[in-house]
């Protein structure tokens, strides 16, 4: 808590010396609040959607993340999905997510997207939530960094690097699905896709 600031009332002929005065209580009374306290009341306010810069020098400059279970759900995603990946490949991680919470072909939650097959073989939607190891975080830093990711894509202030992609792949592979889907993004190792969907008279 900050400490008890003595009021001095100044006029416009208030003299410099009581102006002096004045700053030198206050500069006694936010040392007294500690460093930490002081950076809660100054903590930058979320970047307005199209200032993001999509380099880790940015985001590691933001203020620490949290949220809520979906928030959790997502950054944890994100750490065993892309935590390897630049910046701009851990956004656009998190926006096929998001593309599939926004689509009635998939669940309505963060976490439902995201465990949705876990536990069935071959049928879940992200290795790392059946692969059999457990997920421990290991590293805090990249965590902290994702969760920074995950935070700004919820509150929606990321310009669309994807163009709707719900799916993705690594270089590393080639699924079926890759062949019929249609390809929309090649950011860092990943490709992206949206489905390439078909009607009866197709």
């Amino acid at each position: 808590m900050l400490g008890a600031l003595s009021v001095v009332p100044l006029t416009v002929s208030a003299s410099s010396e009581k102006a002096e005065d004045l700053a030198r209580i206050e500069a006694q009374g936010l040392k007294s609040a500690g460093t930490k306290r002081l950076q809660e009341f100054v903590a930058q306010p979320a970047a307005p959607k199209g200032s993001v810069q999509f380099s880790r020098k940015w985001i590691d400059a933001q203020p620490k993340a949290s949220g809520s279970e979906q928030w959790r759900c997502l950054a944890e995603a994100l750490y065993f999905e892309a935590r390897g990946e630049t910046v701009k490949g851990q956004f656009a991680v998190a926006e096929v997510i998001m593309n599939r919470v926004k689509s009635a072909r998939f669940p309505g939650s963060l976490c439902a997207v995201i465990n949705q097959g876990t536990g069935k073989k071959y049928q879940c939607q992200f290795t790392y939530t059946c692969d059999g190891y457990a997920e421990v975080i290991a590293e805090p830093r990249a965590f902290a960094r994702v969760g920074k990711v995950a935070r700004y894509m919820m509150d929606g202030e990321v310009p669309s690097l994807t163009d709707g992609a719900t799916h993705y792949h690594t270089t590393a592979v080639r699924p079926r699905w890759s062949k019929v889907y249609t390809r929309t993004a090649k950011i860092g190792v990943h490709l992206f896709y949206r489905h390439t969907w078909r009607t009866a008279s197709n």
